[in-house]
């Protein structure tokens, strides 16, 4: 799949955000290691914290599939120029793929970053005592 390819299934999910807080409406999709693709929309609540965002929701459907491993994300939004996902969603997205390309495209411009890039001193199995080695490596 090319990086357009991605990215279209990432704008073809944004339609579906429920953004009504924000108004700021947010596609992804996750390519795995074996080609599949899954996507996510963010989902706002009107308590923010229990916000969900795209990337999380798209992670999510990956690993529900019985996927591990993945090598791209496709991010779409409204904004001005492309963004990287948030902290919190670079720290999930690490755990499945800390080498990923991320993907960005907004105001008809796209951004590319790997994850190592935008979080290059995560927070992993290696930190904690005792953690098994994950299942994906």
């Amino acid at each position: 799949m090319t990086g357009e390819e991605l990215l279209a299934r990432a704008r073809a999910v944004q339609a579906n955000a429920w953004a009504r807080y924000s108004g700021f409406r947010v596609g992804a999709a996750v390519e795995t290691d074996d080609g599949s693709v899954h996507v996510g929309c963010n989902v706002e609540n009107a308590s923010y914290p229990m916000t969900i965002c795209a990337e999380r929701a798209a992670v999510a459907a990956a690993i529900a599939a019985g996927h591990r491993r993945i090598v791209r994300v496709a991010i779409a939004t409204d904004a001005d120029a492309p963004v990287a996902p948030c902290g919190a969603c670079r720290q999930v997205l690490a755990e499945f793929g800390p080498e990923m390309t991320v993907l960005s495209e907004a105001g008809g411009r796209t951004g590319e970053w790997t994850l190592d890039e935008l979080l290059p001193a995560r927070f992993s199995e290696v930190d904690l005592p005792g953690a098994r080695a994950p299942e994906h490596e």
